[in-house]
């Protein structure tokens, strides 16, 4: 799979974009980069990312995934990941890497319902208040 067979739609104010079962260290690389100018360009408040067919992940495609979380996250938009399976999850708990700031949702339905719900303190970077 290459990044540019990755679809990356724009429903609104929000992209959502859905990875194969494989995601490669290339793939990875120039999907992250084109989620970010997307982001940018569109302004996007939000960022869905649809991992239900990830049956693994290696460590580059974990960390990989989080700095996509935390660069969309740094641009202003509120990011979920949906679909995650168990492996997926153990991985990420294996590696250290945790998702600050990023919900998780069992479908991209669930992820749309949670974006339409007010972003909590605890959503925003640092878990702070917004005065």
């Amino acid at each position: 799979m290459s990044a540019s067979e990755i679809p990356i739609l724009r429903l609104g104010t929000v992209l959502l974009a859905g990875l194969g079962s494989e995601l490669d260290d290339k793939t990875a690389v120039l999907f992250a980069d084109e989620l970010s100018r997307q982001v940018a360009d569109t302004g996007a408040r939000a960022v869905v990312l649809d991992i239900t067919k990830l049956d693994v992940i290696d460590s580059f495609a974990a960390r990989i995934l989080v700095e996509i979380a935390t660069m969309a996250r740094l641009l202003g938009a509120r990011v979920v990941l949906a679909g995650m399976r168990y492996p997926v999850a153990i991985t990420l708990v294996e590696l250290g890497l945790g998702l600050p700031g990023v919900l998780t949702a069992l479908s991209v339905e669930h992820a749309l319902k949670k974006l339409s719900t007010p972003e909590s303190p605890r959503e925003r970077p640092g878990g702070s208040r917004v005065r």
